[in-house]
């Protein structure tokens, strides 16, 4: 082999000195190869000199033999020393085969590679730059390699890179952004933190622009915030902080939109701090791009809802998340519902309607949800299209509408989550009337349902928000498509009708609201409510019993107590189960004659001055027939006296039980309650209020020698004797009678009405009871 001659320029000493296995020999052919080199450039012989790099990156640092590549490597460092400024014409050539040698297998070799390339670039500077993508890609490589003496030698052409990027400003950031996005992705603790010091680094030189690029390194700089290594958690909450502080000093040049889906993803992380960040920077979000953030709601909500209901572990996240909830809340406005959504619109270029796409499996926890949101996988890149002049913010409702649906419907959420659920429906009736109308049909058996809940606050919000769709203008145009009469039908046969007169009942009731202001007016869906919650009672009758009179009170603060009373007597007129009926009619007089909130209503029906208050006095009598004793109480509210011994004395006829005689016992109660006090004062004129005393009188002889009727009894002890009571003006006819003249009531039409209802009753309970023998029978054979 004619290794002089293939070899040369080198001499046959220098060519066995590189190839030597001691580093001081092979020190001494370099200073020797620098030598030649630095004749060739004073004689400006450029193909010599190609000639030289060639041989030694081909025959010496590309060898098989691990002494040759070492000299190899050593020889071209020397080459570029001798170069000095001249060695940017040839980097390529120099570059190339030591970034070749990063990947060898020998560690010690691998740290040559990094002395010699140390060299080059320490000698050429800012004329890498043109290469800085190959140089940071073997960077990055060695930066995850164990060895002591690599890490080390690669540190320092690290800290020779960051330096002179820092001080160029021909950094080619955009040639650098795929290869950084690519490489944030890598699970390797070192190469994370090699990633992350370069961030810095960027971050903190002027003219370098890193944050118009946030969009492509977010997603990866959240995965590295959650490593195991504290050093390195700490170093990324930096970085974020540092983009995050820039964000709010120029939020005008902000991609907000080609983030905000990465953002929904980690506020939903396992992870304690990635949520946390990530719940802040939505906070930031929200309340500097405003309406910009609104197409990204559902999946922005589908993030926040259920970190409402955190207890005190990640009270942090929780404060956080409710701010971001509450100021997403503002951004819709009543404009909203004006904007025509058939008109195609400019909008953010991320697609609205894949908003829930990026809600992660752990906030999915039913098949069907899961059907309906995709899931974007954590560990790969998002990308993003290029932003565009935003001309039109569109809120998806239906998105909205579907997220607070399946977090509503979700039995497993907690009780702030659903209240925030609650408040969020409400608000989008009110802002948002018209379009929120549509989904009407879909969450109305939910509403009902939550009706259930074990939460009192959770009850009230629900009520108020049935209250403000019952109750809406915009309700009253949706009427053909409304909730149908069976949207949450209970097994079985019984089945409410809308009364035909159920369209007067809105109109008739405007009279009464005249002297409230701030009566809301009822509208299509308001009847529809009155028999869906009926029939819910009839369905759960433990609903009922706990927290119907609560229910009942609560919607007559919130709307018209006339219209609820009419309404409801209406419909129990039509109820086929009887006894439902009357336990739903006890539990209405029980709430009319105490609740604090009927007051007015009660002094309407105490007087009957007015056709209405006549009107609602006649539909609430035929309904109480179901309850004979509550039949006389409300007679006694309206001073019916007569009509009310007229009942008494029917109750002869009727089958008198321990139920019956308990109702009659409550009834003796009530009478010696403040409510009745005009009552009992009545007991003064005698001779203007004789069936009063015979009503009562009846009372107490319908009742066993109980408390009860020691009470009532010594009530009436107290009557005067009417002789004693009389006075000069009581020729004067009484007022009471001059109200009932005047009233127009057929009570004898209504006491017919008492006894057919009444009967059917007796027939009912006979079927039961026929029902139980036979069943009886067939159990004893």
């Amino acid at each position: 082999m004619n290794a002089e001659r293939d070899l040369s320029p080198l001499t046959p000493g220098v060519v066995r000195a590189l190839t030597d296995k001691l580093y001081e020999k092979r020190k001494v052919a370099a200073l020797e190869i620098e030598k030649l080199v630095r004749e060739f450039v004073a004689q400006n012989n450029t193909s010599q000199i190609k000639h030289v790099i060639q041989i030694l990156s081909q025959e010496f640092a590309l060898s098989q033999h691990p002494h040759s590549r070492k000299g190899g490597l050593i020889g071209l460092a020397a080459c570029s020393i001798a170069l000095g400024k001249d060695s940017g014409l040839y980097l390529k050539e120099l570059i190339e085969p030591v970034l070749t040698c990063f990947n060898d297998a020998d560690s010690r070799l691998r740290y040559y590679a990094c002395e010699a390339l140390y060299n080059i670039v320490k000698v050429a500077r800012g004329s890498v730059l043109p290469h800085f993508n190959v140089l940071f890609d073997g960077l990055s490589k060695l930066a995850a390699v164990c060895d002591p003496n690599v890490k080390s030698g690669s540190e320092l052409l690290d800290r020779l890179l960051k330096d002179i990027v820092t001080e160029s400003n021909q950094f080619d950031l955009v040639g650098f952004i795929p290869l950084l996005r690519e490489r944030i992705y890598s699970n390797n603790q070192y190469a994370r933190q090699f990633i992350i010091s370069w961030i810095l680094v960027l971050e903190s030189v002027p003219d370098i622009n890193l944050l118009d690029y946030l969009p492509e390194i977010l997603d990866g700089l959240f995965q590295i915030l959650g490593d195991n290594s504290k050093e390195i958690r700490k170093m990324c909450e930096v970085a974020l902080g540092e983009f995050l502080k820039e964000i709010k000093k120029n939020p005008s040049s902000v991609k907000f939109a080609e983030m905000a889906n990465i953002l929904v993803i980690h506020c939903q992380a396992a992870d304690d701090l990635i949520q946390l960040t990530a719940m802040c920077w939505m906070r930031e979000f929200i309340q500097l791009a405003g309406r910009v953030m609104l197409p990204y709601s559902s999946g922005i909500l589908t993030a926040v809802l259920p970190c409402l209901s955190y207890d005190d572990r990640k009270k942090n996240i929780k404060e956080v998340a409710n701010v971001c909830n509450q100021s997403l809340m503002k951004l819709v406005i009543p404009e909203d519902d004006e904007m025509d959504e058939a008109k195609p619109s400019v909008t953010i270029p991320a697609e609205p309607t894949s908003e829930e796409s990026i809600s992660k499996p752990e906030a999915v926890t039913t098949g069907e949800c899961q059907s309906k949101l995709d899931v974007t996988a954590l560990n790969q890149p998002l990308f993003f299209p290029c932003s565009c002049e935003i001309i039109q913010v569109t809120l998806n409702l239906d998105g909205i509408v579907q997220v607070l649906d399946y977090h509503l419907s979700d039995t497993a959420i907690g009780m702030m989550t659903r209240i925030a659920v609650l408040k969020w429906l409400y608000h989008l009736y009110i802002k948002t009337p018209r379009k929120m109308f549509r989904h009407t049909d879909s969450l109305f058996p939910i509403l009902l349902r939550t009706l259930s809940d074990e939460s009192d606050e959770v009850i009230l919000k629900d009520l108020e928000l049935l209250a403000e769709i019952a109750s809406s203008p915009a309700g009253q145009t949706e009427e053909a498509h409304g909730p149908s009469d069976g949207s949450d039908v209970r097994p079985g046969p019984v089945e409410l009708h809308v009364p035909a007169r159920a369209g007067q009942l809105s109109s008739s009731s405007t009279k009464g609201l005249e002297c409230s202001p701030s009566t809301p007016t009822m509208n299509s869906y308001f009847y529809k409510f009155m028999i869906n919650l009926l029939k819910r009672f009839s369905s759960e009758r433990k609903l009922l019993e706990t927290r119907g009179a609560f229910i009942i009170r609560q919607l007559c603060l919130l709307l018209n107590a006339e219209n609820i009373f009419h309404s409801m007597a209406d419909i129990l007129l039509r109820e086929e189960d009887l006894k439902f009926a009357s336990t739903m009619v006890h539990t209405l007089n029980t709430i009319l004659l105490t609740s604090s909130e009927l007051f007015q209503l009660r002094n309407q029906l105490k007087d009957l001055k007015t056709p209405e208050s006549r009107n609602l006095f006649c539909c609430l009598y035929r309904s109480w027939c179901h309850n004979p004793v509550t039949t006389v109480s409300l007679c006694f509210l309206t001073q019916n006296y007569k009509h009310a011994y007229d009942l008494i004395q029917k109750f002869g006829d009727l089958e008198v039980t321990v139920d019956f005689l308990t109702e009659v016992d409550k009834l003796v109660q009530l009478i010696e309650c403040p409510i009745f006090t005009y009552l009992r004062l009545q007991l003064l004129d005698v001779k203007n209020n004789p069936y009063l005393i015979k009503a009562l009188y009846g009372l107490l002889m319908l009742l066993p020698q109980s408390s009860a009727f020691q009470l009532l009894s010594h009530r009436l002890q107290c009557v005067p004797n009417p002789e004693l009571m009389q006075t000069t003006d009581s020729t004067k006819p009484s007022t009471s009678f001059k109200r009932t003249a005047a009233s127009n009531i057929d009570y004898t039409e209504l006491l017919q009405h008492f006894e057919k209802v009444q009967n059917k009753h007796l027939e009912a309970r006979h079927q039961r009871a026929g029902r139980a023998e036979q069943l009886d029978r067939r159990v004893v054979l």
